[in-house]
């Protein structure tokens, strides 16, 4: 999924390496291990695949204003999987678990200012515009939603 330039258009623009994706899980595992909270694989329910990832992070990330102060909501599904309303599922799922497991009342997700789908599911799932940023030289649009 993070090799594919479908996938990773919005998110930093380029395929990932092996070596970026390993980092990437190593992270995973981390988040839960230090925070208790982070990543989910998406599995479409019928089949079994892998669909994607969905979860909560604190990535620290060099961003003005800071999103320190709240879990970020990140999602990701595989190419084949978009437009079948997954992400939608997930993130809301995610939401569900985040109000009951979750200390903050408050989480953020930033998203590509040409990414319409993913601005679809964020509103849908009630993000609302916090407001715009750049982040590594990139614009982008800051949301946050109450859990």
């Amino acid at each position: 999924m993070w090799s594919d330039p479908a996938v990773t258009r919005f998110i930093g623009g380029r395929p990932f390496t092996e070596e970026e994706v390993w980092a990437r899980f190593l992270r995973y595992a981390g988040h839960w291990h230090v925070l208790g909270f982070g990543f989910w694989v998406v599995e479409e329910c019928s089949t079994g695949r892998f669909a994607g990832e969905v979860g909560f992070a604190n990535l620290k990330r060099d961003i003005q204003p800071s999103l320190d102060e709240y879990p970020e909501l990140g999602w990701v599904l595989a190419s084949e999987f978009h437009g079948r309303g997954y992400a939608t599922e997930a993130v809301s799922a995610a939401l569900d678990w985040g109000r009951v497991n979750l200390p903050a009342k408050t989480t953020a997700c930033i998203i590509h200012p040409a990414n319409a789908a993913s601005l679809r599911v964020a509103e849908k799932c009630g993000f609302r515009k916090r407001c715009d940023a750049v982040y590594k030289g990139h614009s982008t649009v800051m949301f946050t939603r109450e859990l």
